[in-house]
């Protein structure tokens, strides 16, 4: 998904991809793949009166309430002031409300499969409990996503949409079933690597997007010693002429869009 949402709007979209944006994806990849592999498996939860019990479990409920003062402060106090200028708010929404997603679907696939073992997962609570937060994640999820897209550039907003909900989920994973426990020196070694290897892809993609860095003009720049071009694209022109002071009245402004 990051590598084709970035390939395919550099392409199609004609949004700008430097060469540390190409790096900093595949270092995003890198880490994010790297902390799956070190994370430790799901503990087996067959039944929904397993899954209820762990979702009652004191740690998750803290961490759930923490989660929803967070998405709440942002969605309703962050999210109108900056969030048509900085990239994080809309996509720290989207990954917080993930976490609850991705532990809807957990539970409703265990549904899933005692409604075809024909047990009464239908008349169980939980099941509809499960539904109602997933169509409601989902739909915020979407919604902040699309607000995003429309403001920044596709090629960031993937990346480090990917970064953050992947790092959320784990950790959503790893207080539900409490992972942690199992984890071994080396698993915990690679998972911190992996988060700082991520943390190093996605400054590498958002501090220098504006440069016009290819393997191209590398040698000069690197020679010249001077800093690279800067490029911008249409969403950034506009974003800066909606958010400029007026100008003095005697130095008149004009704007061209091309």
């Amino acid at each position: 998904s990051v590598l084709c949402s970035a390939i395919l709007s550099s392409y199609l979209l004609g949004e700008r991809l430097n060469l540390l944006g190409k790096l900093g994806c595949m270092l995003s990849l890198v880490g994010s793949t790297v902390m799956v592999i070190h994370a430790p498996e799901d503990e087996e939860v067959t039944t929904l009166d397993e899954m209820l019990s762990k979702l009652k479990e004191p740690g998750f409920l803290a961490y759930a309430a923490i989660l929803l003062a967070v998405c709440f402060l942002l969605i309703f106090y962050l999210a109108p002031r900056y969030g048509q200028s900085n990239i994080l708010i809309y996509l720290t929404i989207c990954s917080v409300i993930g976490a609850f997603s991705v532990s809807s679907v957990k539970g409703l696939g265990i549904a899933i499969k005692g409604f075809f073992a024909s047990l009464p997962v239908l008349q169980h609570p939980l099941t509809w409990i499960l539904v109602i937060t997933l169509v409601a994640s989902i739909t915020t999820q979407i919604n902040y996503l699309n607000k995003s897209l429309d403001i920044f550039n596709t090629s960031l907003v993937f990346p480090i949409y990917y970064v953050l909900f992947t790092t959320i989920v784990i950790t959503t994973s790893i207080i539900l079933f409490k992972e942690w426990i199992t984890m071994t020196i080396v698993d915990i070694i690679g998972t911190v690597c992996g988060f700082f290897t991520i943390i190093l892809g996605v400054f590498l993609l958002h501090a220098f997007k504006d440069m016009d860095i290819s393997l191209g003009n590398l040698p000069e720049v690197l020679q010249s010693g001077q800093q690279a071009p800067v490029t911008r694209d249409d969403k950034n022109i506009l974003i800066e002429v909606d958010n400029s002071s007026i100008a003095p009245e005697d130095k008149p402004k004009v704007f061209m869009i091309y």
